[in-house]
């Protein structure tokens, strides 16, 4: 048996595949979901979700949402989602770095909430790409 997801973001879905396994950065930490799971519905944080088809994990940054599990569907919608192919490594190094600047000379909660999820996005960036060099 497989499991259908779909990733849906406010402009485009991003994903729609079947897969043996997902993992799913959930608000508590990380959520492994297999074919025949309860039925569940859970905050996603920025993260990683991976994806695992034929013995092979893909991976995918989601910004923040929500996943519904049912039936052997997994319906996620996030506030934004990245392919990690079309992520560039040097970028995402640029963004951490500069976002942790702006952490560092922020003077408002406003800009310190904002540069710490510039930092969470560019590390989820990072780590997805560190997972396909594993």
């Amino acid at each position: 048996m497989t499991l259908n997801i779909r990733v849906i973001a406010p402009d485009k879905t991003v994903w729609d595949a079947t897969a043996e396994e997902v993992i799913l950065p959930s608000s508590t930490g990380q959520l492994g979901i297999l074919t025949g799971h309860i039925p569940l519905l859970t905050a996603l944080d920025i993260g990683v979700m991976r994806v695992r088809i034929d013995k092979e994990w893909i991976p995918i940054v989601l910004l923040g949402g929500f996943a519904e599990v049912e039936n052997n569907t997994i319906t996620i919608l996030v506030n934004g989602a990245e392919e990690v192919k079309n992520i560039n490594a040097e970028e995402a190094q640029k963004n951490l770095d500069n976002a942790s600047l702006m952490l560092t000379e922020a003077t408002s909660s406003k800009a310190k909430i904002e540069a710490t999820q510039n930092i969470r996005k560019a590390r989820a960036r990072l780590q997805a790409l560190a997972t396909l060099n594993q």
